[in-house]
């Protein structure tokens, strides 16, 4: 599968899963199992393939990319349905997650699932796409179109899931929703909207502080109207993610304190259905705590006894 360039924060860290130019073709029953170098000198992620996908919802194109696990094509597993991870920010967390998942997979320390990865928009520059798709709400403080989340939540539900677990065999009480920034934004966001449509949630470095806090609103008039939030939620963001002394330059926001203010709120409604795991990660920045976060949280959920 071909994985478009990630903008410039994120080029480091997708060093640590793939290299070079990952590609497979869809074949008629889904992924095709495949590895190592490509015809093109590029380098293939297995057992992966590319689904293309044009939104009414956003009316944008964008791309799905699905890995199926070691064991999917099995026969004695042909009638085994999986657990699924969906991630937004597919250029860089879906090779990310590959990569985390793969000894773990072939040692045979996690329970096996599938990864989903879903793209930014086409012909989108890659921080336009997710700034608008990914915040659920418009702020004029921020530069560039924000607010799309609402219609990028309808794509998520209304077509790309339907999509892949139409060719997929996916376990639907078992999904998990995994997110980056804005991404986590998202995440919770989709969380105290209809938390029944994931089972899980792995979301590092949320940007809670976005439009002064909305999602803080969000989350009160969730408990306002029920008594339970029936999820499991990780967060985990980096100890440096803040300003002043040990912090970041140019960091404007204490996410570390937002996180825990966060944390403490959802703890404190006692819901009986909410698992809620945090995690600051040490020594971690902005745009190097997803891998840490990402793996920390797969463990929690997906780590054999």
């Amino acid at each position: 599968m071909r994985i478009p360039m990630p903008w410039p924060i994120f080029v480091a860290a997708i060093a640590l899963s793939a290299c070079g130019d990952p590609r497979t073709v869809e074949g008629p029953a889904g992924a095709v199992a495949t590895s190592g170098p490509a015809a093109n000198g590029g380098f293939v992620i297995e057992n992966s393939a590319v689904i293309p996908l044009h939104s009414k919802a956003v009316g944008r194109d964008y791309e799905i990319y699905v890995k199926t696990p070691p064991g999917y094509g099995k026969p004695e597993n042909a009638g085994r349905r999986y657990p699924v991870i969906y991630l937004t920010d597919g250029p860089y967390t879906f090779q990310v997650a590959s990569g985390l998942s793969r000894l773990p997979f072939s040692q045979d320390r996690f329970h096996e699932f599938i990864i989903v990865g879903l793209s930014w928009a086409h012909g989108d520059v890659p921080a336009a796409s997710r700034r608008r798709d990914l915040t659920p709400w418009r702020d004029p403080e921020i530069g560039g179109v924000t607010g799309g989340g609402e219609a990028y939540f309808t794509f998520l539900k209304q077509e790309a899931m339907p999509l892949v677990e139409a060719r997929y065999r996916v376990d639907p009480a078992n999904r998990t929703l995994v997110g980056q920034s804005y991404g986590a934004l998202f995440g919770l966001w989709v969380a105290f909207r209809e938390p029944r449509l994931f089972a899980n949630y792995i979301l590092t470095s949320p940007s809670i502080w976005f439009d002064k806090g909305e999602i803080m609103k969000a989350e009160a008039a969730y408990a306002a109207s029920h008594k339970d939030l029936p999820a499991r939620i990780y967060l985990a963001t980096g100890s440096h993610e803040h300003p002043g002394p040990g912090g970041c330059a140019g960091c404007d926001n204490d996410m570390v304190a937002d996180q825990a203010r966060l944390a403490a709120t959802l703890k404190s409604r006692n819901y009986p259905g909410l698992e809620i795991k945090t995690h600051v990660v040490e020594d971690g920045f902005h745009e190097t705590t997803f891998p840490v976060g990402l793996m920390r949280g797969l463990q929690w959920l997906y780590l054999k006894g």
